[in-house]
């Protein structure tokens, strides 16, 4: 599998919303970070924080509007939806992924985090 198709596996993994089989996609010294928040480093970081996402979602969408890559990093732009309370948020994400030996070395997703916010509020 190559890095593109690595990245688009896990991007498609999320509407399974299964935790274990996210992390099967990143190596044990991976780094995961939410640009508008602190990066986490090492599985167990990255787990406790896709728990904080997956736990309250009914249903995740990553939807890949585009996908690129280059020299081991995959850049994509995507539409990620959440069904919280019954109540979509659709969050306009663009992602850097650094691929190592088939697994996610590294993980940016740059988002307006006021978006984010906006609608989670309102679907709590």
């Amino acid at each position: 599998m190559g890095d593109i198709d690595t990245v688009r596996a896990f991007c498609a993994a999320f509407s399974r919303r299964d935790v274990d089989e996210l992390m099967g996609f990143f190596t044990a010294d991976a780094v995961y970070h939410n640009m508008p928040l602190a990066p986490v480093q090492g599985t167990a970081g990255i787990r406790g924080l896709l728990e904080m996402f997956m736990k309250p979602a009914e249903s995740v969408d990553f939807a890949m509007l585009h996908i690129s890559e280059g020299d081991g990093v995959v850049f994509t732009e995507r539409v990620d939806t959440f069904l919280i309370g019954g109540k979509k948020v659709v969050l306009p994400v663009a992602g850097v992924f650094e691929v190592r030996d088939g697994k996610i070395s590294a993980w940016r997703d740059y988002f307006d985090m006021a978006t984010w916010t906006k609608q989670s509020d309102a679907a709590s």
